[in-house]
């Protein structure tokens, strides 16, 4: 969209961490952890020093050459440090390719095939017990960040490698692959350019940049793999934003970290926000400064909204929500205050950013699309990506000319407002929108900290549930909570841990649905 391409020079991932310490020198990273690459940093490096070891990551990995268009792979233990290895590479010319940490090991071997004779950074712990030994024959070299590992190079063995300049690549070239969530099989490697993403950090930027005083903390716990951790990073350094940044999303160590240094942003996933409900009624009110909340791309219910603004002392709190994807960024977006309640219609993901996205909702079956007969979702961006990595079929099989099919049912008010009802994967044959049910479902039992809804062998929806310190479900609760709703099964209760979840923890449904049906069958 026209409003993205104007001056658009790319992303320059490489480069980050220098023009943000040039514009903001002192201005720190709070980490609830230390970092792997450079432990003596502390956990309240300024921009200064971040930008040192991500210049000294690049200098050490330049020493074993790694060079301009080379493919490494990001794959170690949970940490910040791995954005910062995302720069490194991208600082001399090479393409990282970033693979959670949540990954089973069988998964990254398959993914690393598909990538050209990569270098593997890595660590001790995943190569002793997740990694199979044949990555050492399908990369060029494995490096490690921390430890040591016959026949791998460790970065420390580097040190004092003389320190190079950074390497520009064009902004059309790829600067970043992600992975997507895999809900439905293998995840596919999303291809990023340096304009792609830079017409991702617009729109968001221009908002952040408006709204939100420099002076404002903001915090962040994304996964350090995801797309829109690149966004979310350069916004908040860029503009000199303390910078929180979480790896722990437990209550009780967030509430400590949000009590020595209150943010007044924090954008989290939706699942995130989930579990820090019960900090609305912690007695240190970790969450009393905040003035906006923010979560991209996955639905998040009414209920964590309204918890989330209830626990803010500011005037007038503000929750916005971006309906997006991976492979295209924020489309659409919407914000939710006090006033609402939290019975809103948690459906309506909002409008597109005028001029920068587009949405349509292409009809099934030549019927007006409407609640009762939904139709595709399709958007428009110029943050899509370039294509899946080794999988350029299954991206034409998505791009429709300048659309992208995002896979997702919906339709469009009179106002022109999105609605979301469900994947079109999830889809149950009776049933409007499971996700518009499991909205109310939370709104009733406030024991629940999930609930997912997925088809029987037979195709009837079943509803799985997770309460807060796994307490039995309350029957006659439940009896009350879904009296006015379609006919469901009887819920199964589950310990949220055991639901499979991705990297961004979101529930995968089609893996739950199926785990369901092997218990079914086995007459567990």
């Amino acid at each position: 969209m026209f409003l993205q391409r104007i001056a658009n020079k790319g992303i320059r991932l490489g480069t980050l961490f220098d023009r943000a310490a040039a514009r903001h020198p002192a201005s720190p990273v709070i980490l609830d952890h230390d970092l792997d690459i450079a432990p003596e940093t502390g956990r309240r490096p300024s921009l200064t020093e971040l930008a040192r070891v991500v210049a000294d990551a690049a200098s050490r990995l330049w020493s074993v050459r790694v060079r301009p268009g080379d493919y490494v792979v990001v794959h170690k233990s949970d940490n910040f440090d791995i954005s910062l290895l995302a720069c490194a590479i991208a600082r001399i010319g090479a393409i990282p390719v970033m693979l959670s940490a949540k990954l089973d090991g069988d998964t990254v071997a398959q993914l690393i095939r598909r990538v050209d004779n990569p270098y593997l950074l890595t660590d001790q712990a995943k190569l002793e017990t997740e990694l199979p030994a044949e990555v050492f024959d399908t990369c060029r070299t494995v490096l490690l960040v921390s430890g040591t590992y016959e026949g791998a190079v460790s970065l420390a063995s580097l040190a004092g490698a003389p320190r190079v300049r950074p390497v520009e690549m064009p902004p059309s070239h790829p600067t970043l692959i992600t992975h997507t969530s895999g809900t439905t099989g293998l995840p596919k490697l999303a291809v990023h350019t340096g304009h792609t993403f830079q017409a991702r950090y617009r729109p968001q930027a221009t908002i952040v940049g408006a709204a939100v005083r420099r002076s404002e903390p903001v915090a962040v716990h994304v996964s350090f793999v995801h797309s829109r951790m690149y966004t979310a990073m350069p916004i908040s350094i860029l503009q000199g934003h303390p910078l929180i940044v979480l790896r722990d999303d437990d209550p009780e160590r967030v509430a400590e970290v949000f009590s020595q240094v209150p943010p007044g942003f924090i954008e989290a996933h939706p699942n995130t926000f989930l579990r820090w409900e019960v900090l609305a009624e912690d007695p240190r009110k970790p969450l009393a400064n905040v003035k906006y909340f923010s979560s991209t791309f996955d639905a998040i219910h009414p209920r964590t909204v309204q918890r989330m603004l209830s626990a803010s002392r500011r005037r007038n709190p503000l929750f916005a929500q971006a309906y997006g994807q991976s492979e295209v960024g924020p489309i659409a977006a919407r914000t939710y205050n006090r006033a609402m309640g939290d019975d809103f219609d948690g459906r309506c993901v909002g409008r597109p950013f005028p001029g920068m996205t587009g949405v349509r909702v292409v009809s099934r079956d030549g019927r007006p699309v409407t609640k009762s007969s939904p139709g595709y979702i399709e958007v428009s961006s110029d943050g899509r990506i370039l294509t899946y990595l080794g999988e350029h079929h299954r991206w034409e099989k998505q791009a429709q000319g300048s659309w992208w099919r995002m896979g997702d049912l919906g339709y469009r008010t009179k106002w022109g407002c999105l609605h979301l009802l469900d994947r079109e994967v999830d889809e149950i044959p009776g049933i409007e929108s499971t996700l518009e049910i499991e909205d109310r479902l939370f709104a009733r039992l406030p024991a629940l900290v999930e609930v997912v809804i997925v088809p029987s062998p037979e195709g009837a929806p079943v509803p799985v549930v997770c309460t807060r310190d796994d307490e039995p479900l309350d029957p006659a609760a439940w009896k009350r909570a879904v009296e006015d709703l379609p006919p469901l099964a009887d819920p199964v209760q589950w310990r949220l841990e055991d639901l499979p979840q991705t990297a961004t923890t979101k529930i995968k449904r089609l893996e739950l649905a199926g785990r369901l049906h092997q218990a079914a069958a086995s007459g567990a």
